[in-house]
């Protein structure tokens, strides 16, 4: 079995107009108010150093207003009369992040769990407002959680939902996906999951260019947008048939492999990237095809560094939040892939890592997730501060790396007028964390009070309460 083969079964997983924000709920259930910190109608953050999303130098000594639910201020005054005050002395204060490719469930070698409990209290925890979730296991599932939250019954991000899996093909026993087999095919899931409220759907690794043209037509009249976890279609050829985003940095391009033929994933994609020159003409003409039609890319390290022997480091946290069974079946895979010095190898990953600094260098648009599949290690809000330790280990400054886990994120959802930046006017999205990330990016893990539309959660409640819970809610 390839390695293609292998990282597609464990690790599943712009623009039209934007879609209008939920407004904040007016009363919140039990679920919700027991993680809330600060509900205030003025809060005044004081004394923080503020990291703005948009690639500036940090601010010392800050006073950020909010004021029903919106950031209404941010500078050097004192706090209002009235406001609640936070003392930000030794803190700093950046945008939530947005998620570029997360999802609502959870995989390790052996389970796949829809997560509806888990999967939003550690994003919000870990920092995370805005979440799309890229491909969807239980369509419904997502739906209805949106909804809850929505409703204020329960917390957690801001969603933006993905349909089911578009693929080609004939599936398995068990498959959540769809084959799209013809063009009319194509147009009628199109049309039916537009119906039932999804904003993107996701093409996946068999999918062909004539059932991907035909969906993303339809999609198209019906505001729909479109991204990729490809390999049959390979990433220029995407971007000409009207894609809006693509997902997974390099790992999931076949522009570069010599051997592919049309309409088929071929097992030696992988292979392609070893010695990949991405300062060469073939990786440049993928970059201006994209930035020339505004296709935003996904990065998802994380996922892919499980992958890579040894990597990443043991994170006690991440540990203490799974199951017995999950963390067992994930240290048995880490193991397994360090015995066998299998996986994928430190020179591709850090090819792929250069490709995404390439690419943003270039003036592409690249956003960040995680994608908590493959064999487990990277869970949900902890693995969106994972890849951003990675961005910076690629190359990128800190401050530039928190630049593409918010507010890039942000323009690639269409949203960024609302929220993915600390500007006053926008939704007060904001994580105050415990030390400095422009100067330690690992700092980016110390959240201590996350706001989401102004209300203030706090991050250590949440993370207890789903503790010893991924891999089973």
């Amino acid at each position: 079995m390839s390695l293609l083969t292998r990282c597609a079964r464990v690790i599943p997983a712009l623009l039209v107009a934007a879609p209008l924000l939920a407004q904040r709920p007016a009363k919140f259930g039990p679920q919700v108010t027991q993680f809330v910190g600060v509900d205030a109608p003025v809060v005044a953050i004081t004394n923080v150093r503020v990291i703005d999303g948009l690639g500036n130098a940090p601010v010392d000594g800050q006073t950020v207003i909010i004021t029903d639910g919106k950031i209404t201020s941010v500078g050097s005054g004192a706090a209002p009369a009235g406001a609640k005050v936070i003392d930000g002395s030794g803190k700093t204060l950046m945008p939530g992040m947005v998620g570029l490719h997360d999802h609502s469930y959870y995989t390790t070698s052996g389970r796949v769990v829809q997560s509806n409990y888990s999967a939003p209290l550690l994003y919000l925890a870990s920092g995370v407002t805005t979440v799309r979730t890229t491909g969807a296991n239980n369509p419904y599932a997502e739906i209805n959680l949106k909804k809850t939250i929505e409703s204020g019954m329960f917390p957690g991000p801001r969603l933006f939902i993905t349909g089911p899996y578009l693929t080609g093909g004939s599936l398995g026993l068990g498959s959540t996906m769809v084959a799209l087999n013809s063009e009319e095919e194509a147009r009628r899931v199109v049309a039916y999951w537009a119906q039932e409220g999804v904003s993107w759907l996701k093409f996946y690794t068999g999918v062909s260019r004539a059932a991907m043209k035909a969906a993303i037509d339809e999609g198209h009249k019906h505001g729909l947008k479109f991204t990729g976890h490809l390999c049959s279609v390979p990433y220029r050829e995407a971007v000409a048939l009207g894609i809006d985003g693509l997902e997974h940095g390099l790992f999931a391009n076949s522009d570069y492999d010599k051997t592919r033929k049309p309409d088929q994933c071929s097992p030696n994609m992988m292979q392609s990237f070893v010695g990949l020159d991405v300062n060469g003409a073939d990786v440049k003409a993928t970059f201006k095809d994209m930035i020339d039609h505004n296709v935003a890319l996904s990065s998802t390290l994380v996922v892919f560094e499980l992958f890579v022997p040894n990597r990443p480091p043991l994170d006690q946290r991440v540990l203490d939040a799974m199951t017995p069974d999950a963390r067992s079946e994930y240290l048995t895979s880490r193991s397994r892939i360090a015995e066998a010095n299998a996986g994928i190898s430190l020179d591709v990953f850090k090819t792929g890592m250069a490709y995404e600094r390439a690419f943003a260098k270039a003036g592409g648009i690249l956003g960040s997730g995680v994608d908590p599949t493959g064999n487990g290690g990277a869970l949900f809000g902890f693995g969106n501060q994972r890849n951003v330790e990675l961005l910076v280990e690629a190359g990128f400054s800190p401050v530039e790396a928190i630049q593409v886990a918010t507010s890039n994120g942000a323009k690639a959802l269409g949203i960024f007028a609302e929220t993915g930046s600390i500007t006053a006017g926008k939704d007060a999205d904001l994580v105050l964390i415990n030390g400095n990330p422009s100067q330690r990016i690992a700092d980016i893990r110390n959240v201590e009070m996350v706001f989401h539309n102004g209300l203030g959660f706090d991050s250590a409640k949440m993370i207890a309460a789903v503790r010893g819970l991924v891999g089973a809610r």
